[in-house]
């Protein structure tokens, strides 16, 4: 197990969003979330405490978390002498980076020396089987997006909180590093073989009670063309009963992809549907969540009431205004 509470470490993120490992900690787990540390040039903030780590071991932190989620997953050169010294300084580290702790061996060389843990979470610790499409029961819900990292995490986490506390029977399935952070446990689909992905999501969300809801942790986009297999594995793995449509408005191309501009709400639900209807006929896509962490609260809300008359389905941000739109759509399945 992973030892909390946590030092985030921001190291030099070039803007908030790089840093959405560390940020879904705070947001969601913020007893765990000690401080941050940031390095010169880092444009991110969480708004925690700036610590070095003698002051995070005296504030009680155990674990120092790389909380950075960049392009392809690398450790930094640039982090190491921290990583190195953190180690030095009685921390174990957390990683869920594609790039993993345990490969560098300076990194492994002072943890053994130190006697200090290194945990990959992006690391398959199960042998998942290919997928074989038979129905399972329970229900489950399933946040595709128009991009990456849009909300399809929060939204399952405010879901998930939201239908516990009206008494529904629900169960967020992780399937993200930061998911995986926060609850300490699921799959890091990301990191499975391709063949046996859609097999891990289904090994995730076995038979339930009827009135039971698997919330599904969503990925990627399917009009990424870095992404998509991991979301296509979600769709037919999940073989999810709802999809929720997940969207941030103010960006004018794809995460990462400056030629690719953002599909509209409208062709997201007419892509994920059909093929979520491969393996779940009777799927429905019930509501829309909207990202508007950029937007003012009046031009966040008279977005969200054009695109309910645009598309006849309730809106909501979920972690500004809450989720009992979408809740109450569910419960009516």
């Amino acid at each position: 197990m992973i030892k909390t509470p946590y030092l985030l470490f921001l190291g030099d993120a070039p803007d908030q969003l790089a840093a959405k490992v560390a940020q879904g900690i705070k947001d969601w787990r913020p007893d765990n979330a000690v401080g941050q540390y940031r390095m010169e040039g880092c444009k991110a903030d969480l708004g925690l405490a700036d610590m070095d780590l003698a002051q995070a071991r005296a504030a009680g932190a155990r674990t120092l978390v790389i909380g950075v989620a960049n392009r392809g997953g690398v450790i930094s050169a640039a982090w190491k002498k921290v990583l190195v010294m953190a180690l030095e300084e009685g921390f174990d580290l957390a990683s869920g980076l594609h790039n993993l702790l345990r490969d560098e061996p300076d990194l492994v060389a002072v943890a053994e020396a130190c006697g200090r843990d290194l945990h990959d979470v992006r690391v398959p610790e199960v042998e998942y089987p290919i997928a074989n499409g038979v129905k399972r029961t329970g229900k489950r819900v399933l946040a595709v997006g128009t991009d990456c990292s849009v909300g399809k995490m929060y939204t399952a986490l405010a879901l998930d909180a939201a239908m516990r506390e009206a008494g529904m029977k629900s169960t967020f399935r992780a399937t993200g590093q930061t998911g995986i952070l926060i609850t300490g446990d699921g799959v890091p689909l990301d990191a499975v073989v391709a063949d046996f992905m859609a097999g891990s999501v289904e090994w995730l969300t076995p038979d339930n009670d009827p009135d039971h809801w698997d919330i599904i942790e969503g990925q990627g986009s399917l009009f990424h063309v870095s992404y998509s297999g991991v979301t296509m594995a979600l769709i037919h793995g999940g073989q999810p009963d709802a999809l929720i449509l997940s969207h941030e408005p103010t960006r004018d191309h794809m995460r990462g992809l400056p030629g690719y501009a953002l599909p509209t709400l409208e062709a997201l639900r007419d892509m994920a549907l059909p093929l979520a209807r491969v393996a779940n006929p009777a799927c429905e896509v019930v509501g829309i969540s909207v990202n508007t962490q950029h937007m003012g609260e009046a031009e966040a809300r008279a977005y969200l009431a054009e695109v309910e008359a645009r598309l006849g389905l309730p809106a909501t941000d979920p972690f500004r205004f809450g989720s009992d739109k979408l809740v109450a759509a569910l419960a009516a399945l």
